[in-house]
């Protein structure tokens, strides 16, 4: 099936002056439709636009030397350099390698663990006043032996973290302050507002009774002068979540300055992450479930520890939900008991939010998505040919075909598992902190696994099918309904159900797209939350099955040379869809997944590259990258 935007190019110049009808994938549309797109107020139909006109590509998620598992593993790249990296600049990874990005981001953030932040070079240099403590004795010998030794260090801090059981001079708050003011003046340095955005912030890493994965990254909308004014929060002062929200009231009540928080990881948490209790095993009740709804805007959905939007064990009839998984356990790689994974995944939240918000007039989990590398290396390496893994020992040699990610006293997970993954676009009207960080509070964002696609994604009452005739989709989508993050409630003009203008536009460095998917999540009228995969605009001449599925577009790589052709996809898909299962009464969220065709995955890079590499059979050498956008909510209005 030819794309509607394919036919529109072909046809828009022409059909204006002397043709009657075009036909495209979203219906017959007559010339009379088409002329509205050239009746403009004025001749320039730029005049006057006061939305945003291209995503700012970016993360929110990157570690550096100063974070105490990273350096202790090797990395010796600091944030000056991370941030020289994301705004373009070729730097020494630290395994000695030249590394670039292959195009600049328009931010990042540097978010190092805000416990022990900077402590652990002064325990790689030896300093004589922390030497006397034995703990950190070993772990400075470990770390200058290097190897399996400093891979040891890295388990053990994560462990005693998990345990509050750290040193004494990791905890200190007076070094840990002094060393914030350090870093918010290396992020200031790299704010360059219009050209490159550098974000304040940090991770607090809670891991709640050992390993259970209940992480966020705090952004500032601010800049130094008001992020120097409160210390950090840290585990050693808590490590139930709510707790952090109570701390982030602080911050604003003192500053008038604003910060969120970003969750991420929840397949790493066991269970925790979209629990009905607090870890702490209290019930959640109105005023949790309002601050989170507050202080939580958007999740991590997908990053190199695995994705985190849909486990196929939950969704059988999802084809594409099968995507990077990582579910043998928690972070220290205990495995999972039942009924844990039912709480740890996005889209489950996302309609178990629509439940609880019955019960306490709030959606807790009414988030937006993003997604980031959480790389250990002070490299954000998102690409699948330029991928510098998680931690030092799994940047590009030909022993990380074998190597283990994480090795807890047998429990190991590979290398070969992580994800070069992944990226988010924020649609901001400017290149500054205060316009990033306004469009990530409306959730006007979404996820890429590391591809640079291109998504609009809007909602409403009044989309008709001669609208993927506009070169232009945000000017239509902004003046008939909502974007991605939005809300919809009464239908109006007569319509029986909301529709929804999609497009993408492929990355001109990546593969050719296969389609564009639409999710719904709803809650039934007996109160039990259910979703459904709707195939709504595709490539080629496929057609859908009696049950709405499409076959599958093909496969034009060639593992051996980490190639593929764009012999198959398109390079740009567009569509209007109404929901045709639509119950005005029901409550529902929306969201578009856009799929590419198969490429190389850094696998098959390193295979091509190291003559040496040995990777198993089980070995994935290809990927279906993708893009995920953030929900628009449907809420029936109150009588």
């Amino acid at each position: 099936m030819l794309s509607a935007v394919v036919a529109a190019c072909c046809t828009v110049m022409t059909l204006p002056s002397y043709a009657e009808s075009v036909t495209t994938d979203a219906g017959s549309i007559d010339s009379k439709q088409v002329a509205r797109f050239f009746q403009q107020k004025g001749y320039s139909p730029y005049a006057g636009r006061a939305y945003s006109t291209r995503p700012l590509w970016g993360e929110l998620h990157l570690h550096t030397s100063w974070s105490a598992d990273a350096i202790a593993a090797g990395t010796r790249v600091g944030p000056d350099e991370a941030l020289r990296y994301a705004e373009g600049k070729e730097i020494t990874s630290s395994t000695g390698q030249a590394v670039r990005l292959s195009r600049p981001y328009d931010w990042m953030m540097v978010a190092d663990h805000s416990d022990a932040m900077g402590v652990m070079s002064a325990v790689l240099e030896g300093k004589s006043s922390l030497m006397t403590d034995p703990t950190l004795k070993r772990w400075h010998e470990g770390m200058q032996a290097g190897g399996e030794d400093a891979s040891k260090v890295v388990m053990e801090i994560i462990t005693l973290q998990g345990q509050g059981k750290l040193p004494e001079a990791m905890t200190d708050t007076k070094v840990q302050m002094d060393t914030w003011k350090d870093m918010t003046e290396i992020v200031e340095s790299h704010n360059k507002p219009g050209t490159f955005t550098a974000l304040i912030g940090y991770e607090w890493t809670s891991n709640y009774g050992g390993g259970n994965n209940l992480h966020r990254n705090i952004v500032y909308r601010d800049g130094k002068a008001l992020a120097d004014q409160v210390r950090p929060l840290t585990t050693f002062d808590t490590e139930i979540p709510n707790q952090l929200w109570d701390w982030m009231q602080g911050y604003e009540e003192k500053t008038g300055g604003q910060v969120l928080a970003v969750p991420h990881n929840g397949n790493l948490s066991n269970g925790l992450m979209f629990s009905t209790e607090t870890p702490d095993g209290k019930p959640i009740d109105a005023k949790w479930a309002e601050a989170r709804a507050r202080w939580e805007p958007l999740y991590e959905v997908t990053q190199s520890k695995g994705t985190s939007e849909q486990h196929p064990s939950l969704a059988p009839a999802d084809e594409f939900a099968n995507f990077e998984i990582w579910d043998k356990g928690n972070l220290n790689v205990v495995p999972k008991e039942p009924g844990m994974i039912e709480r740890e995944y996005a889209r489950e939240a996302l309609k178990n939010g629509l439940k609880l918000e019955e019960e306490f007039g709030t959606n807790p989990f009414k988030f937006g998505l993003v997604g980031s590398t959480d790389d250990h290396t002070g490299i954000s390496s998102a690409e699948e040919n330029n991928f510098f893994g998680k931690f030092p020992a799994s940047e590009p040699s030909a022993e990380r075909s074998t190597g283990n990610a994480f090795d807890f006293e047998g429990r190991t997970v590979k290398d070969w598992q992580l994800g070069a993954s992944g990226l988010t676009a924020v649609w901001a009207e400017e290149n500054t902190r205060a316009s990033i960080w306004d469009a990530m509070k409306r959730k006007e964002v979404y996820a890429t696994t590391g591809t640079r696609i291109l998504v609009r994604f809007f909602g409403g009452w009044d989309f008709k099918p001669e609208d993927v005739l506009s070169r232009n989709p945000g000017a239509v989508g902004y003046g008939k309904g909502v974007p991605m993050g939005g809300d919809l409630t009464t239908p109006y003009n007569g319509a029986k159900a909301p529709s929804f203008l999609v497009a993408a536009l492929k990355d001109s460095f990546s593969g050719n797209l296969d389609r564009i998917q639409i999710i719904k999540g709803w809650l039934d009228k007996a109160g039990k939350p259910q979703e459904k995969v709707y195939n709504v605009v595709w490539s080629g001449d496929r057609k859908l099955d009696k049950d709405g599925n499409l076959p599958s577009i093909g496969n034009t790589v060639d593992v051996a040379n980490a190639t593929w052709t764009n012999t198959i996809g398109s390079s740009e898909l567009i569509t209007v869809w109404q929901d045709p299962d639509f119950d005005p009464s029901l409550k529902a969220f929306y969201y578009a997944r856009v799929i590419e065709i198969p490429t190389p995955r850094w696998t098959a890079y390193d295979k091509a590259y190291f003559a040496d590499a040995k990777f198993s059979d089980e070995v994935p050498m290809t990927v279906t990258e993708r893009a995920y956008t953030s929900p628009i909510w449907y809420t029936p209005s109150k009588q």
